[in-house]
């Protein structure tokens, strides 16, 4: 048996800066409404055809990989979290697998949303613990801004996410003092539709559906958030999954070096800190710059901690997630 771990590193995020005040021009919002509510000052957008899920977590990936002191030949399987992906099908996974120039390594997408990273990692820990692979590459890449309603009617939801990507390598590591110590996995689907988007799908309403009615209203088709319902949920299942992590682990909350949360609400991640009486040294929080990236929420503020130096070899780092499912999870590791 072995223990996975964190090799390497990447994020990208687009150019283009989208402020409160520019999205201010184009719905009735301000900046005090926003950062009120989100705590998001700015987020970034694609704004070039070129730029997509794929691309961006390509250029995540590439980075990850160059920190992890490989080269892209030892990578041996793909893990690709996104909502947004490039196309209905196939999914990003083999996209980036052919983009790398990878050899016919295995691909999976996740589609876990919010936390589709914390769920990648859970996998590819399992994967390198019985020894079948030694290096994966997990993605989280976003493209929320081509699929939003950006007019007064979706200002709830549309101020709110952000474009960009993560990435992580995780490798074999034989030391079982070092790497994810453990991951902790849940969902609860009666509450499914309380942050979906429903169309297109197979289910409801296909692409035949939405051409044939030409509903200029129709809204099936831009996301739906119940946000207190969402928020309430969120910091239940925040705490709940942390101290399950740390729990297993015989850790206490004052071991946490540093706690990543899915950077969904800068009001939920405060609300945890306090509650859990953390330090501003022992929580990241980033949503301010880049709003909600969901799947790559946790992956580019996971990078950016550690380019500041705020994760220290031997500390315990702490990744936890919530979002649409409902799903939410951990993992616990040792840097």
């Amino acid at each position: 048996m072995y223990h996975s771990r964190i090799s390497g590193l990447g994020y990208y995020v687009p150019e283009n800066i989208v402020t409160n005040d520019d999205l201010s021009k184009i719905m009735d919002t301000n900046d005090e409404w926003i950062q009120e509510r989100t705590g998001i000052k700015r987020r970034r957008h694609v704004n070039t055809p070129e730029e997509t899920t794929t691309s961006m977590g390509v250029k995540a990936a590439e980075k990850a990989i160059e920190r992890a002191g490989i080269n892209k030949e030892d990578i041996d399987f793909v893990i690709f979290a996104t909502l947004s992906p490039d196309y209905y099908f196939p999914g990003p996974g083999v996209l980036v697998q052919r983009d790398l120039g990878l050899k016919t390594v295995g691909a999976l997408d996740i589609r876990n949303q919010c936390s589709g990273f914390v769920y990648a990692v859970s996998i590819a820990d399992q994967y390198i613990k019985t020894g079948m692979y030694k290096n994966i590459l997990v993605i989280g890449s976003e493209v929320h801004s081509r699929g939003l309603d950006f007019t007064t009617r979706g200002r709830g939801v549309s101020v709110i996410f952000g474009d960009g990507a993560g990435a992580a390598v995780l490798t074999r590591e034989e030391d079982l003092t070092k790497g994810i110590l453990s991951t902790h996995l849940h969902s609860e689907g009666q509450h499914a539709e309380e942050l979906s988007l429903i169309a297109p799908g197979m289910g409801k309403r296909w692409v035949t559906d939405i051409i044939a009615d030409n509903n200029p209203e129709d809204e099936s088709y831009f996301p739906y958030m119940n946000g207190q319902f969402v928020f309430k949920n969120a910091v239940v299942r925040f705490s709940e999954v942390i101290m399950e992590g740390l729990q297993a682990n015989n850790l206490e909350v004052s071991d946490i070096d540093m706690l990543i949360p899915h950077q969904a609400n800068l009001r939920i991640s405060q609300f945890i800190q306090q509650k859990f009486k953390l330090t501003d040294d022992q929580v990241y929080n980033n949503i301010m710059e880049y709003g909600n990236t969901t799947a790559a929420s946790i992956p580019i503020a996971l990078t950016e901690a550690w380019e500041q130096g705020k994760i220290k070899e031997g500390d315990t780092v702490v990744l936890a997630a919530f979002g649409s499912g409902f799903t939410w999870g951990s993992v616990i590791m040792k840097w």
